[in-house]
């Protein structure tokens, strides 16, 4: 059995949706503190003109975990997000047939920062038909300030052998704290394909809605070919290898 852990992100990228179809169980890490100018409250879509962000205003007041920051709704985002992603995605081929989603979601009237970013990725799971378990890091019993030890107790507490890690895990875990656990540890690592975009030219890495509305359905095959899982992390030229790979 194998356990991903990540951070809930905003419009997650292929990397996070791929980490998610490799595990049998996915914990969203909504325990830790949050992070200014990351990707829990922002991600990345394609224009005519190039990528641009698309960002939910938060309340953050240090040293907050990611699920008690709240959403700023003095700021008009909802309306705003989703007249971006009608002016950029409405001729996408499949941009109708998941639009009521969207425009539903920038309808309600969301509090917290975490319950957005989860419901949408549940969403893209259900359209991918991804079968992994899903569960809050809050709801789990498990304390924990260093970040290997915290990663142990999830994976006994969810009851898996295998943690399935970011390529830049190895630069901060501690093996031995798995290895004396009897948990072994896979990486996730980065290598993007190409698949049709609007507009000229391709922009790799931006949020798995860019796939969901050129390539619906069969977006799942690009979800789950595009990285590959090793057990060995070689020594390698850690610049230029995509913008991120998560941890």
């Amino acid at each position: 059995m194998i356990a991903g852990i990540h951070q809930p992100q905003y419009l997650p990228w292929p990397g996070y949706m791929n980490k998610i179809a490799s595990s049998d169980v996915f914990v969203f890490l909504d325990t830790v503190q949050y992070r200014k100018n990351e990707w829990q409250n922002r991600n990345r879509i394609k224009t005519a003109k190039g990528w641009q962000w698309v960002t939910v205003p938060v309340c953050y007041r240090y040293p907050e975990r990611i699920a008690e920051v709240r959403i700023d709704n003095t700021i008009p985002w909802m309306e705003k997000h989703w007249k971006t992603l009608v002016t950029n995605y409405s001729r996408a081929p499949y941009f109708d047939s998941y639009a009521d989603f969207f425009r539903d979601t920038y309808t309600r009237e969301w509090e917290f920062l975490a319950d957005l970013n989860i419901h949408i990725t549940r969403f893209l799971m259900g359209v991918w038909g991804l079968k992994t378990k899903t569960i809050r890091a809050s709801d789990l019993d498990v304390e924990d300030t260093d970040p290997t030890c915290r990663l142990v107790a999830i994976c006994k507490a969810v009851n898996v052998d295998t943690y399935l890690s970011g390529r830049d895990g190895a630069r901060y875990m501690d093996a031995d704290q798995f290895n004396d656990n009897a948990i072994r540890v896979c990486y996730q690592d980065c290598a993007p394909v190409e698949y049709t975009q609007l507009f000229e030219g391709f922009i790799p890495d931006l949020s798995s809605i860019d796939i969901l509305f050129n390539c619906g359905p069969s977006g799942k095959g690009i979800i789950e070919n595009q990285f590959v899982v090793s057990e060995e992390i070689k020594e390698r030229d850690y610049e230029g290898i995509g913008h991120r790979c998560p941890s």
